[in-house]
């Protein structure tokens, strides 16, 4: 499965049959921060999620991620069968420049394999101590998701990145999308954030929820590791971007 789009295209490579029909799709690419990716990361760590693809392109940084021994892309594409729900989970974080690209891929391929949801997050920087969960929804049936797990709906605002054009994209294809927006502050950790969200993807995707504690504890962790590969590929996307 070949996306191509604005005359560069981004590769889907497949490796087995998938069925998820009338499933969800989870975005797990960083784009305002690692907190996205941190939670898809983890859900895909302490639920039972199998490798099936991975995305690739001659305008993503040639690295492979090494993990538990084994090479990886740093896009690829996890499925559990039994839940119907795919991750597409990124260790680094695409050039701006890509993420349009990035996000008519997730959804070409979402509706190719008929997802009934798509679901992102991104971050809202909020000096409010106390941790809070909005959406918003690019449908009026993607609203209505929203209003059954009682997640309040942003009314005015900017939704950046990724997530920005998976909702835009959404609306032009009458595809369901929600975004999660959640709140941080300019410093502390990402994966407490992650864990925050991990749990709110929970009240719109059956089967995803997790204990907290081991979630956090595994967030923990791959936020470490993606920072790691983020800091070992920034001289090879320097090369690229300048």
């Amino acid at each position: 499965f070949i996306s191509k789009i604005m005359g560069s295209e981004i590769t889907v490579r497949e490796l087995k049959p998938i069925n998820i029909e009338g499933g969800y799709l989870i975005d797990g690419f960083p784009s305002a921060g690692l907190a996205n990716a941190i939670a898809t990361e983890s859900m895909i760590n302490t639920i039972q999620f199998e490798m099936v693809g991975a995305l690739d392109s001659d305008l993503f940084p040639p690295i492979s991620i090494i993990k538990d021994g084994v090479p990886n892309f740093p896009a690829r594409i996890f499925v559990n069968s039994e839940l119907k729900v795919a991750v597409f989970s990124s260790y680094l974080t695409p050039h701006e420049s890509l993420h349009r690209q990035v996000a008519k891929t997730m959804l070409e391929w979402a509706n190719k394999h008929k997802c009934s949801l798509v679901v992102s997050s991104s971050a809202i920087k909020s000096e409010d101590e106390k941790p809070f969960v909005i959406g918003v929804g690019s449908t009026q049936e993607a609203k209505k998701k929203l209003k059954d797990a009682e997640i309040p709906p942003l009314s005015n605002g900017t939704v950046p990145g990724i997530p920005g054009i998976l909702l835009n994209e959404g609306v032009m294809s009458n595809t369901n999308v929600i975004v999660l927006l959640f709140n941080t502050k300019e410093k502390g950790p990402d994966f407490r954030s992650g864990a925050q969200i991990c749990m709110a993807i929970s009240k719109l995707v059956p089967g995803t929820a997790c204990d907290l504690d081991t979630l956090l504890r595994e967030a923990e962790t791959v936020e470490h590791h993606m920072k790691q590969a983020e800091e070992d590929a920034e001289p090879i996307k320097d090369a690229m971007y300048g």
